[in-house]
């Protein structure tokens, strides 16, 4: 399983950028996909998650009604738009993958087994 994010870079309070992870080696709609961000000196905490293709999803509170997340089974790829984005989204994103995640551990790091490279998101005027 191969996991690789992309699309981060600057942008100004307010603005919009749109992540997505390319994947891999996995059959997209079994799999729970996430994705989580580490902001410098701070844990890696959870942004959202899709659960299996029909599944729900699940957001952090911090990106309630800004983020969404959506899946493309055809392209084998996720994506994470972002919008109103705000300078404590700073963080490098992390996508993250697993096939037995439960719905009461899709917010905990420690539930997939596989993770891409990262990208970072900076926000800031």
């Amino acid at each position: 399983v191969q996991l690789q994010a992309s699309g981060g870079g600057w942008v100004q309070p307010g603005g919009s950028l749109r992540l997505s992870c390319a994947t891999s080696g996995l059959t997209l709609s079994t799999y729970t996909m996430a994705w989580f961000r580490q902001a410098p000196g701070k844990e890696r905490e959870f942004v959202a998650a899709s659960r299996r293709s029909g599944g729900s999803t699940h957001y952090a509170d911090s990106v309630k009604g800004r983020f969404t997340i959506s899946r493309d089974n055809a392209k084998n790829t996720v994506n994470l738009q972002m919008n109103s984005l705000e300078p404590e989204d700073t963080a490098v994103y992390y996508c993250a993958a697993d096939r037995g995640v439960i719905l009461s551990s899709v917010r905990f790091s420690d539930s997939y087994d596989h993770w891409g490279q990262g990208t970072l998101v900076t926000v800031s005027s």
